[in-house]
């Protein structure tokens, strides 16, 4: 019997529903904080202004690019999640990776920490490229590599 996306999203929901709280007051790994310099680093070498996070958790990934001149949208399973996102300030909605909701070419990047190892194998692929098409798609260069 293989697993599917849909048999995992109900149950991931109600795990980080029941830990909302405790997680948006833990810190973050060093290792954690240097990925999202690192990325954000890359955004302004390239350009880019606006910026997807899914499985955003709490927030505090998104609130950091806020803080850094980003325009960021969050995406999270759990409405509890989204919830403390929006108390930051954050655009923030529930949704799944196959269900977001947002027109082709809608970003210049996507962040994603973490969150697409609960995607089953099978369904890896089409989450990828739900995903893909939401970015602008520019022409890779030397620089956006």
């Amino acid at each position: 019997m293989s697993v599917r996306y849909d048999d995992v999203i109900g149950p991931l929901r109600t795990a980080y529903e029941g830990s909302a709280k405790r997680r948006d007051v833990s810190g973050k790994a060093p290792w954690k904080l240097a990925e999202r310099e690192a990325f954000l680093n890359r955004l302004k070498r390239q350009g880019c202004r606006r910026v997807l996070e899914i499985g955003a958790g709490t927030g505090q990934d998104s609130a950091y690019f806020q803080e850094n001149g980003l325009e960021v949208v969050a995406v999270d399973l759990s409405p509890a999640m989204v919830a403390l996102c929006r108390e930051k300030g954050i655009e923030a909605r529930a949704m799944d990776f196959l269900s977001l909701d947002f027109a082709p070419g809608s970003f210049d990047a996507v962040y994603a920490l973490n969150c697409l190892l609960h995607v089953p194998n099978s369904d890896l692929p089409a989450v990828l490229d739900a995903i893909y098409a939401l970015t602008l798609q520019r022409p890779r260069t030397r620089a956006n590599r």
